[in-house]
């Protein structure tokens, strides 16, 4: 299905170096350590909790991520953190409400689909910390015509954004994908996205450029299926539901004869992989978020590479600044030159790449970083 490109979706939040090798009170955390972890003093009654979107903890992607992230932090310093999984999302604003009731003094919300629950306990509990990954939760205020307003700043001062700049990252994957299909003479790869929003589109845009850089580099005539950078149109499942939809949407753009496909959006892949079966072709995915072939050893055989984002690092960092008293609610931006975004090995397939590909990419890396090639899309944060 084809969706319109849209900053945010209104009716949801206004309603409420490169690897190879909502109400309620809450109190302040004083600024007495009581305890010392690993990882440093902990204020006293510091309480870190985290609340996933409808994928739930064991998606293999960003919910995971944050997971593991938090696990991470709360066991260097020596705390039990409060963790709700949200099975659909009528779950995300009685969650919160419970986070707050619990007494969480750092809330942890995965997704842009908790923005608007976000933002209202942030409101109401100014002096609680709140970070969200992959959205500004802004846009749930509205204009004098009621329209959201998405202006890139949170609409509470307590909440620290933690987004990332997968488009560079993703001009890599681009960049391999085109290499490995034009060596094995389809010269077609594509893509599909969960729910069109910039964090899903950030990855397709970065992709379909790094196709392009490609072809220009070689003289190569690459395409790309599923979307298009300038129109902002492409091939959507419209959730983030590994369902008969999915799969289909998956087969549609396989059906055009690519033999690289990306899809973007948490558990999709998992239609994706059953898609590629399906056809019996030799067809090969290419990961996002976590590095697939590790965190879903049921698709190594056909996951080429993964775009990942530091989820884990981003939500690790905040929670022990927090437990601290040095909660920062600037937003965080992953990139290539912090490490925030980055290319996974190659793994199995390392030694069936085109000679000198690495060693391309890892040039492309460098350039990036040292701002030499911008990668421009409109849906980076």
């Amino acid at each position: 299905m084809t969706i319109s490109t849209t900053k945010k979706l209104a009716g949801i939040t206004a309603a409420a170096g490169l690897i190879f090798a909502l109400a309620g009170c809450g109190s302040a955390p004083e600024a007495t350590p009581t305890s010392t972890g690993d990882a440093g003093t902990v204020v006293d009654g510091f309480l870190p909790c985290l609340i996933s979107d409808a994928g739930g903890w064991n998606d293999k992607s960003f919910n995971e991520s944050a997971k593991n992230g938090m696990d991470k932090a709360a066991a260097e310093l020596d705390v039990a953190p409060l963790e709700f999984e949200s099975t659909n999302d009528n779950d995300y604003a009685p969650n919160m409400e419970t986070a707050v009731a619990e007494g969480c003094t750092l809330i942890v919300a995965v997704g842009f689909k908790l923005a608007a629950a976000t933002a209202e306990a942030a409101n109401a509990n100014p002096d609680i910390d709140f970070a969200i990954i992959d959205d500004y939760a802004d846009g749930t205020t509205v204009d004098a015509d009621g329209n959201p307003v998405y202006d890139g700043a949170p609409d509470a001062p307590n909440i620290k954004p933690l987004v990332f700049n997968t488009a560079e990252a993703a001009y890599l994957g681009g960049y391999a994908a085109a290499a490995w299909s034009a060596e094995a003479g389809v010269n077609k790869v594509g893509t599909f996205g969960g729910m069109q929003i910039p964090s899903v589109a950030v990855f397709m845009d970065g992709y379909q450029l790094g196709v392009e850089k490609y072809n220009e580099d070689k003289g190569a005539a690459v395409e790309v299926f599923g979307w298009d950078i300038a129109s902002q149109e492409g091939a959507f499942t419209g959730a983030f539901d590994a369902n008969d939809t999915a799969k289909q949407t998956a087969q549609s753009v396989l059906d055009q004869g690519v033999d690289v496909i990306l899809p973007v959006g948490g558990p999709i892949y998992k239609s994706a992989a059953a898609a590629i079966a399906d056809s019996g072709k030799s067809t090969l995915m290419l990961g996002v978020d976590s590095d697939l072939a590790v965190a879903d050893t049921s698709v190594t055989d056909v996951t080429l590479v993964s775009i990942m984002k530091a989820i884990d690092v981003a939500v690790y960092d905040a929670t022990i600044a927090a437990a601290a008293g040095e909660f920062d609610p600037a937003p965080y931006i992953g990139t290539l030159e912090n490490e925030g975004v980055k290319l996974s090995s190659f793994h199995d397939f390392e030694s069936q790449l085109p000679d000198g590909l690495l060693d391309e990419i890892a040039a492309l890396q460098a350039s990036i970083i040292a701002g030499d090639i911008t990668v421009e899309s409109d849906n980076s944060p």
